[in-house]
């Protein structure tokens, strides 16, 4: 079982930045994929970031790419989203999940991830 709980929500004007924390319990950091999905209202959760095991692998939502960047620390079983350049668009409720099967992998698909958090809300003003 493996527990995560997202902070770093809020409110932003366009063209702000956040950077949102998943903090991971109840299994080996570095035995999982780690990847953020978003969500907005009326709308199905869609990828947007994943980075493997080491950090030295990573894929993007198009959408974000060269804007948002994502990382982890093993050390404090912490995976970041730094968002900067934020449009209205990214406005949604941004989710953590973790990926128990292949720690290499950086996937773009949600039912290859086995464990999600409860998610923090975005809202970027414009």
């Amino acid at each position: 079982q493996v527990q995560l709980v997202e902070s770093g929500g809020g409110l932003v004007q366009a063209g702000g930045s956040l950077r949102l924390s998943c903090v991971a319990s109840g299994r080996t950091f570095i035995s999982l994929a780690m990847g953020w999905f978003s969500q907005a209202p009326g709308r199905e959760r869609q990828f947007v970031a994943a980075i493997d095991w080491s950090g030295s692998s990573t894929n993007y939502a198009d959408s974000v790419k060269g804007r948002f960047a994502i990382s982890r620390d093993n050390a404090k079983n912490t995976v970041y989203l730094q968002m900067n350049s934020l449009k209205s668009e990214d406005t949604a409720v941004y989710y953590c999940a973790a990926d128990v099967h292949y720690l290499s992998r950086v996937s773009k698909t949600m039912e290859e991830y086995d464990y999600w958090g409860q998610g923090t809300q975005v809202t970027v003003s414009s």
